[in-house]
């Protein structure tokens, strides 16, 4: 039975008129206790998790999962106005393409996971900081520049844009197979975790707890992949031969 959740009045809702039924996130497929669960949801959460469990194994089948995973989640975080979400599952696409193509190819040169330079990693973090900040701007005003497609404010634009900033840093870490994914991937789920929660979708929020707990498993993995002694030098010393 589909009703409308306390955050998404159908009034508040942008237009969708040719999307209909499950492809709405106002339609309850389920209700687990007092929380209404959507298809859009329910199948964004299957899909993500599955993803992140194969990319912790380094396991090629991540890539196709993770494009079904940005189909969910672009029409469902349009709908709850997380705009710069919605934008990162396009950039996402082109990465996941760009990455199943590259592990392909990984696999047949027998490429291993490495690390970044010490170089890499400043360069990694200006970007993370200069596109924060430029689109947390954007995304603070796109309502206004363009009130057709973008009906009501961003959520949270500055937090958004760290975890959309971070997202496509981290995805293309791991297209590359550089350790330094993991953190990208663990700091932006603690954000994501405040943000979901707070806008009331409470199934993903849940889901990125469990991303929390995958993220730093696949820290542990990759890095005893680049480290197989139990005592370590240092992560610092060792860096991939492709930067």
């Amino acid at each position: 039975m589909c009703r409308p959740r306390p955050h998404l009045r159908p009034e508040a809702l942008p237009p969708m008129d040719n999307v209909k039924t499950i492809w709405d996130a106002s339609y309850v497929l389920v209700q687990i206790g007092d929380y209404p669960l959507s298809f859009l949801e329910l199948m964004g959460t299957l899909t993500g998790l599955a993803a992140v469990y194969y990319a912790v194994r380094a396991h090629i089948i991540t890539w196709p999962i993770g494009i079904l995973n940005q189909l969910f989640f672009f029409l469902l975080f349009y709908q709850v106005q997380l705009y710069s979400d919605m934008l990162l599952q396009l950039v996402f696409f082109g990465v996941s393409v760009w990455g199943w193509r590259n592990w392909r190819r990984g696999q047949q040169q027998g490429v291993p996971v490495g690390v970044l330079p010490a170089a890499s990693r400043w360069l990694f973090a200006g970007v993370l900081v200069l596109g924060t900040g430029g689109l947390g701007a954007v995304m603070g005003r796109i309502h206004l520049w363009l009130p057709q497609l973008f009906a009501l404010p961003a959520a949270f634009p500055w937090a958004d844009a760290f975890t959309s900033t971070a997202s496509v840093l981290a995805i293309t870490l791991q297209a590359r197979k550089k350790l330094e994914s993991w953190w990208l991937w663990v700091a932006l789920d603690v954000v994501a975790i405040g943000i979901y929660w707070a806008r009331d979708i409470r199934f993903i929020a849940a889901q990125y707890v469990v991303f929390l707990l995958l993220s730093l498993w696949g820290w542990w993995q990759w890095r005893r992949e680049i480290f197989p002694s139990p005592s370590p030098t240092g992560e610092g010393n060792q860096t991939s031969s492709n930067s």
